[in-house]
């Protein structure tokens, strides 16, 4: 594979490449690399646009060695660098660019570890259904993981054809939704498809996050203009979605942006959310300055001018709930990140002792 000329640098701004990657680049030029966006990973088996193919990529081994979390694997989104085998078809990962911006959350399960969801996003798309998916206290979380990872969140209330009162569900998203826009849609119909594709545009990166059944795929359908995704419909039992992208992808739309499309998340365990939280709540981070005591957790310390509005009636109990457990499983995490680092820790100090004590049994025995 050629280096990018010309030609491709300009195919490669249609994925977002700019100046700013261009330069992180830069030390790798001269050694024959060439940069590739992430599109699809299954298993650590990655596809990478080049801005002239598609290829097929693992990670190098001198990479790998380095990797000491999930989150240094490429992530779709990245920008990563290449080297191309000789097949022509196949590529090797030597690096990966440093991300402006991420989704990430804790991995499931018991583990303490950052899975990152998605990579160098632009806007995220916060989908909740105006049916029985609808959960403000689901869109504060995925608000504040937002705020946190560098872009730009917009609430979509999709299915507004199934809700008897748009109005006033907008208004309460809007109420929750810390200065996010909120637009609501139903994202089979023609005519309202124009309220999202205002904020899709050329080299712009927009990541569709939302729980199973709430619309992503069929919303990825419309903007492309065929039936790329499958689709199924929710269950009448329970109006539960089922699974049906089981990947995440970035998809090039036709008329330019670029889509990521992300299974429909069963969990969403917060990872590290100290600034995006309070950008999910600045309406609790307002009233925080009236407190009597600078460090005020606003959960029993006295003088407490935000338990002072939910008194009042100037805030919602329930908001001052959900930010509480929010930042309660924060601290949690918190913690067992400083467990974790502290064993770490301990398990290299043993190498090292490990590593001196056989030097100096060979330097006896010379």
């Amino acid at each position: 594979m050629a280096a990018c000329g010309t030609l491709g640098l300009v195919e490669l701004q249609g994925l977002g490449w700019d100046e700013g990657f261009a330069a992180d680049f830069q030390p790798f030029a001269a050694e024959g690399f060439v940069p590739g966006r992430v599109t699809l990973e299954h298993q650590h088996i990655y596809t990478i646009h080049t801005g002239h193919s598609d290829l097929l990529a693992t990670v190098a081994g001198s990479l790998r060695h380095r990797i000491t979390s999930r989150r240094d694997y490429p992530a779709v989104g990245d920008w990563v660098v290449l080297r191309a085998l000789v097949a022509g078809r196949r590529a090797v990962i030597h690096a990966v660019l440093p991300r402006r911006s991420k989704f990430s959350r804790k991995v499931a399960g018991d583990e303490t570890d950052e899975q990152i969801v998605a990579a160098n996003i632009d806007i995220v798309f916060v989908m909740m259904g105006l049916d029985a998916d609808y959960s403000l206290r689901r869109m504060e979380r995925y608000l504040a993981t937002a705020h946190e990872g560098g872009a730009s969140p917009i609430v979509v209330l999709n299915k507004a054809d199934l809700c008897d009162d748009v109005p006033a569900r907008v208004a309460e998203v809007e109420a929750a939704a810390g200065g996010a826009p909120v637009i609501a849609v139903s994202t089979k119909l023609d005519a309202q498809l124009a309220a999202i594709e205002r904020f899709v545009a050329p080299g712009r990166t927009v990541a569709l996050l939302g729980s199973s059944g709430v619309g992503k795929s069929t919303l990825v359908n419309r903007l492309v203009g065929h039936n790329l995704q499958r689709t199924r419909a929710v269950r009448e039992s329970d109006q539960k979605g089922r699974h049906t992208t089981t990947h995440r992808q970035l998809i090039v739309l036709p008329a330019g942006g670029l889509l990521i499309d992300t299974p429909g998340l069963r969990e969403l365990q917060l990872w590290d959310t100290g600034e995006g939280l309070g950008a999910a709540f600045d309406d609790i981070e307002a009233l925080a300055p009236g407190c009597r005591f600078r460090d005020c957790r606003h959960d029993n310390e006295p003088g407490c001018a935000v338990k002072a509005a939910v008194a009042a009636g100037q805030l919602e109990e329930r908001r001052l709930q959900s930010y509480l457990d929010l930042r309660r499983e924060q601290d949690t995490l918190a913690d067992r990140q400083d467990e974790r680092a502290g064993l770490e820790k301990k398990r290299q100090g043993k190498i090292l002792a490990r590593a001196i004590k056989n030097f100096y049994k060979g330097d006896k025995r010379s």
